[in-house]
């Protein structure tokens, strides 16, 4: 007889986590985060709510790393796109390419952005952080500090880069810079003015980079 092999507690308590956090992204995604509960999370994810309150200490806890995680699985299935980039990593470990032309790594990496905002996974529970973020100071604070920052980093070290190899200004504010190649995306995308397509993120880079006055 086989000799009894106990259960493989890490294993379960993963699968519990990765429940947990599925099951909090679809419902804040469908209810929106006002109406999602720890006792809702805990019934779609089938696990007691004593589970959630040993791991996570809020509501606002458990949506936050699962978005996190979410966040992190969309970068890693990135990262081929990326030069030197480590999938095991955290998301400041990845980098915007820097192959010289700086335009064409501008779009990569706006277009990526499109696809991502459009994808249904994404979308919803984005959507329903974003909203919350704008009514509660602290949880938008928190999703600035934790998601948003370490992703615009990334932008402020590639424009820097391009700024030593003499393709932008030397005296350009990188994050000003920045902030023109991501707030037209994200203006679009929340208020739904128009598609959110490639060519649009194509030519937010080829206005900002070249700018609206005439060509003499």
């Amino acid at each position: 007889m086989a000799p009894h092999k106990a259960p493989d507690s890490t294993r379960r308590s993963d699968r519990s986590r990765r429940a947990i956090y599925d099951a909090a992204l679809a419902l804040v995604g469908e209810s929106g985060y006002r109406r999602t509960t720890i006792e809702g999370i805990a019934a779609r994810a089938g696990v007691g709510k004593q589970t959630i309150y040993r791991w996570w200490p809020s509501k606002a806890a458990v949506l936050m790393e699962a978005f996190l995680d979410l966040a992190a699985r969309a970068a890693e299935e990135a990262a081929p796109q990326a030069d030197g980039a480590d999938p095991q990593a955290g998301g400041a470990e990845y980098g915007i390419p820097d192959t010289g032309d700086l335009a064409a790594d501008l779009k990569l990496v706006l277009r990526a952005t499109v696809d991502e905002l459009n994808d249904p996974l994404m979308e919803a529970p984005t959507r329903a952080l974003t909203a919350e973020g704008i009514v509660d100071a602290k949880l938008g604070a928190e999703f600035v500090e934790k998601l948003l920052d370490p992703q615009l980093a990334l932008y402020v070290t590639r424009l820097r880069a391009a700024q030593e190899a003499g393709q932008l200004r030397p005296d350009a504010d990188p994050r000003i810079a920045l902030e023109l190649l991501i707030a037209p995306l994200t203006h679009r995308w929340l208020l739904r003015t128009l598609p959110l397509t490639h060519a649009y993120a194509d030519t937010i880079v080829d206005y900002a980079l070249g700018g609206l006055a005439p060509r003499s």
